[in-house]
C-alpha cells in the first residue's frame, strides 16, 4: 500500500457574524481582507504602524471597537495595527476581532518566520494554543475555533471545519467532549461527512470560557480510524457585564485637619468580563458629593486604584465648622477603561470626619455658688462647661477634679454622662458649728488628651463657694451605747446610772429633757431633768426580754428648739446571775414490770435556769420522811443525772416517790417533785397497766428515753 500523504486544507477561522441585515446589498459587512502575511522583523517597534485593516459594518461603523489576541498590540481607530512596546517574538499567528452594534468579524495575521512561544496564547481571547496543534504524521487537520459570546439567531451556525487529507471512503467524523456528549450536552456538533463544526445556541463566556473537544474518524462500524485529535473552542468575550460593588457598605474615616492627600479608603468594583480585555478594565470617578460645602470637590478618587483621598486644605477639614461631618460620595466604576461605550456601576461611599481633641472644655462662669444644710448629703450644685468637640467622643466628655479646699474629703464631683456637667456632692455631713463656709477649686479636663497645639487655660478652672446652713440638730448621747452591769433581783428604786446628752447647736444654748423610748419589760424610770435612771421593778436575768444576760432599753433626749430636735441613746444592762431558780427533774413518770428481773426504774435528769455555779452538780435524794428506805434506791450517775431502782419487786399499782434535787448555789436551792411509778403486769410480751390506772410505758422504754437524754448532755 502506498503511504497516506497528508494534505493541508484550509480551516475556516474567520467569519462575518452579522447581527443585523445589511440594508445596502452592495456592501458586505466585515473586514475587506481577512488574512494577512507579515514577515517577522528583528523587532516590532513601539507605536510604529505594521499594517492597516479595513472594516465596515455598512452602517457607518458607529462605536467600532478592536481587540487583538496579543496584549502587545492594538488597533487604532483608523485601522492601523501598532505595537504597544518593542517586541521581538509574538508567535506565528495574531487574530484581530472588530465589533460594532451591527456587525463583527475576525481577521487572521500570519507571522512569516514567527516561532511558537510558550504562554503567548494567554491573551485577551484566552487562547490555549494560538498555532496549530503539533501533529505526528496525521491526516486530521484542526485549528482553534473562536466564537464570540452572545451571538443571536439563527442557529445552528457553522463556526469551523475539520478536514482529513486521506480519509477512507465511507468513514465519518465524530466529535466528543464537554459541550457535545458531556454536560452541557448538544452545544456543538459536526457534520459527519464534511467535517463542518457548528454551534447550536448562544454561548456565555462567563459561564464557560473554553471547550476542549476531540475529533476522530470512524468506520461504518464505529471503530476509530484516526484520532482523537483535540479541538479547542474559545469563547470571545463581549462587554456584557456591568461593574458591581460587592463589598459594601463602604464607610471611611478621616481625622479633621488631615493634610491634603490623606488616603481615606479604597473602594473597588468587580467586572465578570475577561480581565485580560478592556471589557473588565475599570476606571473610577466621583459622580456626586453630598453635601457640597465648603467645597464641591472635597475628595478625589484614583481612577485606576480606587483610592479616595482628601484634596482640600486641612483648614477646610474642621469638624466644628462643617455643616455636616458626614459626606456621601456616589462612586462610578466604568469598564472599557472609562470610554463612553463602557458599562457603569455605582456605589455610595460614606466618609466620616472624625473629631480630634482640639478644643479644651471651658467653664461657663468662673464662680459657682451653693448652699447646703448641715448634716445633709447629696448633689449641691451642677457645674456647666462648654466644649466644641464631638459629644460622642472622649474629646468632649469632661473629667472633673477638686484640686483645693477639700482636706476632709467631704466633697466629691462626678460627670453627668448626658449633660457633661460636673455634679458636686457632699459625701460627709458638714457641721455648721465647725465651719459655715467652704471654698473649692475645681479643674476640668477631657477624657482624651488634647492635641499638642492646644492646652488647658484659665477657663478650665472654677471656684465654688459653699454656704452651710445651721439646722437644729438633735442632742447626742455620750457614750452611745451606754453600758452598766448589775445583779438581778436588786431592790426596786436602785439607781443604775445617769445618762448624758449634749446639744451640737452650741451657739443656741438650748435645754434638754429625757424620756424613755423603749423599755420592753417596764423595769426602768428616768428623771426628765437630770437623766438619772433607776429601777421600778425587779430585774430578772431569766426574763424573756433578756438576751444573753443583756437587757436593752432606749432613751430620748429632746432639746428646746422650735421645732424641737430629738436624739436617741441606747442603754445595755448586763445582769449578773443570782441563785433564784430551784432545779427541776425529768421525767416525772415511769413504768416497771411486777416480775422484772432488772429492778432499774428510770434515769432522772435535772436542769436549772440559773447560770454556773448556781446549777450542777445536782444532789438527788429520796424524801425519806414519807418513803420507806428498803423499797427504793437512788444512785448518782454524773453531775446532772441519777438512777432510780427497786430493792424488790412490787405488786401492780401506782406509787408516788418524792424526789428531792438540790443545786450548788450559795445558798443552795432545793425542789421536791413526785415521781409517779406504775408497776404493770408484763405477760406474753404484753404490758398491762390498767389496774395501776396509768399509761403503758415499759421499764425498758423509760430507761432508753432516759439514757438518750443523758447522752445529749
Amino acid at each position: 500500500m502506498q503511504p497516506r500523504t497528508p494534505l493541508v486544507l484550509c480551516v475556516l477561522l474567520s467569519q462575518v457574524l452579522l447581527l443585523t441585515s445589511a440594508e445596502d446589498l452592495g456592501c458586505t459587512p466585515g473586514f475587506q481582507q481577512k488574512v494577512f502575511h507579515i514577515d517577522q522583523p528583528a523587532e516590532f517597534i513601539e507605536d510604529q504602524a505594521i499594517l492597516n485593516l479595513t472594516f465596515s459594518d455598512c452602517k457607518g461603523n458607529d462605536k467600532l471597537h478592536y481587540e487583538v489576541s496579543s496584549p502587545y498590540f492594538k488597533v487604532n481607530n483608523d485601522g492601523s495595527l501598532v505595537a504597544l512596546r518593542n517586541v521581538t517574538a509574538v508567535g506565528k499567528t495574531l487574530f484581530v476581532h472588530a465589533r460594532t452594534r451591527h456587525a463583527e468579524d475576525m481577521a487572521e495575521l500570519m507571522i512569516v518566520g514567527g516561532k511558537d512561544i510558550q504562554g503567548s496564547s494567554q491573551d485577551i481571547f484566552k487562547f490555549a494554543r494560538t498555532s496549530p496543534v503539533p501533529r505526528q504524521k496525521r491526516s486530521i487537520v484542526v485549528s482553534p475555533i473562536l466564537i464570540p459570546e452572545n451571538q443571536r439567531q439563527p442557529f445552528p451556525r457553522d463556526v469551523g471545519k475539520v478536514v482529513d487529507s486521506d480519509r477512507p471512503e465511507g468513514s465519518k467524523f465524530r466529535l466528543t467532549g464537554k459541550g457535545v456528549d458531556q454536560e452541557p450536552k448538544g452545544i456543538f456538533r459536526i457534520n459527519e461527512n464534511t467535517g463542518s463544526v457548528s454551534v447550536t445556541r448562544s454561548l456565555d463566556r462567563e459561564m464557560i470560557a473554553a471547550y476542549q473537544l476531540f475529533v476522530e474518524t470512524i468506520d461504518v462500524n464505529g471503530k476509530t480510524l484516526e484520532g482523537p485529535v483535540p479541538l479547542e473552542v474559545i469563547v470571545i468575550d463581549q462587554n456584557d457585564n456591568r461593574p458591581i460593588f460587592r463589598e459594601g457598605p463602604y464607610v471611611g474615616h478621616v481625622m479633621e485637619g488631615s493634610p491634603t492627600g490623606t488616603t481615606v479608603m479604597r473602594i473597588t468594583a468587580f467586572d465578570a468580563d475577561d480581565p485580560a480585555t478592556d471589557n473588565a478594565l475599570l476606571r473610577y470617578n466621583i459622580r456626586q458629593q453630598t453635601p457640597d460645602r465648603p467645597s464641591p470637590n472635597m475628595f478625589y478618587i484614583d481612577p485606576e486604584k480606587g483610592d479616595i483621598v482628601t484634596v482640600v486644605s486641612p483648614a477646610l477639614l474642621d469638624r466644628e465648622t462643617l455643616e455636616n461631618p458626614k459626606y456621601e460620595l456616589i462612586i462610578e466604576a466604568q469598564d472599557m477603561a472609562g470610554l463612553d461605550v463602557g458599562l457603569t456601576g455605582t456605589a455610595t461611599a460614606t466618609i466620616m470626619i472624625d473629631d480630634k481633641n482640639d478644643h479644651s472644655p471651658k467653664f461657663t462662669k468662673k464662680e459657682f455658688q451653693a448652699t447646703v444644710e448641715e448634716g445633709a448629703v447629696g448633689v449641691i450644685v451642677n457645674l456647666t462647661v462648654e466644649d466644641k468637640d464631638d459629644p460622642a467622643t472622649g474629646a468632649w466628655r469632661a473629667a472633673y477634679t477638686i484640686i483645693n479646699g477639700n482636706p476632709g474629703q467631704s466633697f466629691e464631683i462626678h460627670t453627668n454622662p448626658q449633660s457633661n456637667e460636673g455634679m458636686l456632692s457632699v459625701v460627709k455631713p458638714l457641721d455648721y458649728e465647725i465651719s459655715a463656709f467652704h471654698t473649692l477649686l475645681i479643674k476640668v479636663e477631657n477624657e482624651d488628651p488634647l492635641v499638642p497645639e492646644v492646652s488647658y487655660g484659665p477657663s478650665s478652672t472654677a471656684t465654688v463657694h459653699i454656704t452651710v446652713l445651721d439646722v437644729n440638730e438633735g442632742p447626742v448621747f455620750y457614750p452611745d451605747p451606754m453600758m452598766v452591769t448589775k445583779q438581778e433581783n436588786i431592790s426596786v428604786g436602785s439607781v443604775l446610772l445617769t445618762v448624758n446628752a449634749t446639744d451640737p447647736d452650741s451657739l443656741q444654748h438650748q435645754t434638754i429633757r429625757y424620756s424613755i423610748y423603749k423599755d420592753p419589760a417596764g423595769w426602768l424610770n428616768i428623771n426628765p431633768i437630770n437623766g438619772t435612771v433607776d429601777t421600778m421593778a425587779v430585774l430578772d436575768r431569766e426574763s424573756p426580754f433578756v438576751h444573753n444576760s443583756v437587757y436593752t432599753a432606749l432613751f430620748l433626749a429632746i432639746d428646746s428648739g422650735n421645732p424641737p430636735a430629738t436624739g436617741t441613746g441606747t442603754l445595755l444592762i448586763t445582769l449578773e446571775d443570782v441563785n433564784d431558780n430551784a432545779p427541776f427533774i425529768y421525767p416525772t413518770v415511769a413504768e416497771v414490770c411486777d416480775d422484772a428481773k432488772n429492778l432499774s426504774v428510770v434515769i432522772l435528769g435535772a436542769s436549772d435556769k440559773d447560770l454556773h455555779p448556781n446549777t450542777d452538780p445536782f444532789k438527788f435524794e429520796i424524801h425519806k420522811q414519807t418513803v420507806p428506805d428498803k423499797v427504793w434506791k437512788i444512785s448518782k450517775i454524773n453531775n446532772t443525772h441519777a438512777l432510780v431502782s427497786l430493792l424488790q419487786n412490787l405488786n401492780k399499782a401506782n406509787y408516788h416517790l418524792p424526789i428531792m434535787v438540790t443545786d450548788s448555789g450559795k445558798p443552795p436551792m432545793t425542789n421536791i417533785t413526785d415521781l409517779r411509778v406504775q408497776v404493770c403486769s408484763c405477760k406474753n410480751s404484753k404490758v398491762d397497766c390498767n389496774a395501776a390506772g396509768a399509761p403503758h410505758f415499759s421499764t425498758t422504754a423509760v430507761l432508753l428515753l432516759s439514757l438518750f437524754s443523758l447522752a445529749r448532755l
